[in-house]
């Protein structure tokens, strides 16, 4: 399958690429600092600006079937990227005809009352493109709200039965967003998840 993956420089989509190439994907890796990016026979680095208009990022996405959207400002730019980027992706995504849409949001993003304060800002954000998505759009949409991302090795096991926080490897994180990308079951669904007990996949075909 052809994918585009938006934040493809960031320390998930790093991750994401490795997993769907080896699956024998091929990815359009798109960046703001897309000359970051080695290209292979697998991997096309794209330029892609979510500051630009639906058009010109509709115009990035080329032959796609599936869109992943992991992309973040860490902070910096949370309307312009994380929230105004992420719905000028799902339009033009909407533009081009393409369906399937996994988007990267935070845990609780949807659940206000328990956000933790330092993190208010960033799930706005989130809680507005989620929304978005979910009621705006006709896309074949998974959220996927991890916890807390930690640069840890990935054990490849996960719950998806979330009350409290949560902590997540960043290489489990990628893997379920792997993983999603074929699994029906996880249409139309937001997926809370961290670090547990359950292999990926049998968690996922689980939801």
């Amino acid at each position: 399958m052809k994918i585009f993956i938006a934040g493809a420089t960031g320390r998930v989509g790093e991750e994401l690429i490795k997993n769907l190439a080896a699956k024998g994907h091929d990815i359009y890796a798109g960046a703001r600092r897309d000359q970051d990016i080695e290209a292979t026979d697998s991997i096309k680095p794209v330029h892609l600006d979510l500051h630009g208009t639906v058009d010109e990022i509709a115009d990035t996405l080329a032959d796609a079937e599936a869109v992943y959207f992991v992309a973040g400002s860490r902070g910096k730019d949370l309307l312009q990227t994380d929230l105004y980027g992420a719905v000028k992706l799902m339009q033009a995504v909407e533009q081009k005809g393409i369906k399937r849409y996994i988007h990267l949001s935070s845990l609780f993003a949807l659940q206000p009352d328990k956000w933790s304060e330092a993190l208010t800002e960033y799930n706005i954000a989130k809680f507005f493109s989620d929304n978005w998505l979910i009621d705006k759009t006709k896309l074949d949409y998974t959220i996927l709200q991890p916890g807390t991302l930690k640069e840890i090795p990935g054990s490849g096991k996960i719950t998806t039965d979330i009350t409290e926080k949560s902590e997540n490897a960043i290489e489990n994180v990628a893997a379920v967003l792997a993983a999603l990308l074929n699994q029906d079951n996880t249409i139309k669904k937001v997926i809370l998840m961290g670090d547990g007990d359950t292999p990926i996949e049998e968690a996922v075909k689980k939801i």
